[in-house]
């Protein structure tokens, strides 16, 4: 499984790293397994929103699996506002869902979803600052859950949620043997139930 972490200026540090190295460690265990942090349209130097200085090569390309990660959803011209109101990753995503990616996000990473329209209708989460912004933008939203599956998307809620949400989709399309495994490793408590069936954890 070829799995596409996109970063963007001013997208949370742990939305994006914490996914990227629970897929990472699940790699060394799974042959096909890939992680990478991508641009949304061209290579070049990102900035997260805690300041973090990174070089991406690669760019969004048509993988299995894409993770969107949040931040600075409240505040014009940055981060994940800024993301879905250029317009070019939003577009990008309604693609990848069309093709059969799976589209996952995490914390505000959402609404870049919900602009895309790939929530509407359907059960969502995200941050709980933007829980009503997404019920607005006409989604289902799951106000307790941590992580909510519906099969082709996949949404966690605040920050440490990506780390359940990587794990969780480990469990689904692998085992949950594996997804303890690198639980385990990682000396991370899931905070959901990792099981092999889509729909929301408990």
């Amino acid at each position: 499984m070829r799995i596409e972490i996109v970063v963007f200026d001013g997208f949370d540090d742990l939305d994006a790293f914490g996914p990227h190295e629970v897929f990472s460690h699940a790699s060394k265990r799974l042959d096909g397994w890939t992680s990478t942090l991508v641009g949304v349209d061209e290579p070049g130097t990102v900035t997260s929103a805690h300041g973090v200085v990174m070089s991406v090569s690669e760019v969004l390309g048509e993988p299995d699996l894409v993770v969107v990660p949040g931040g600075g959803w409240f505040v014009e011209g940055t981060g994940a506002r800024a993301a879905a109101d250029r317009g070019v990753l939003p577009r990008r995503l309604v693609e990848l869902a069309e093709r059969g990616t799976i589209v996952a996000s995490v914390c505000t990473g959402a609404m870049i979803l919900a602009a895309a329209g790939l929530t509407a209708g359907r059960p969502a989460v995200t941050h709980p600052s933007a829980m009503d912004a997404l019920e607005e933008s006409g989604a289902l939203v799951r106000r307790e859950e941590r992580v909510v599956d519906d099969g082709d998307l996949v949404t966690g809620g605040g920050v440490t949620s990506g780390i359940d949400l990587a794990l969780h989709l480990i469990a689904r399309e692998v085992d949950p043997d594996t997804a303890r495994a690198v639980a385990a490793h990682m000396v991370y408590p899931p905070q959901v139930e990792l099981s092999r069936s889509a729909g929301t954890p408990g």
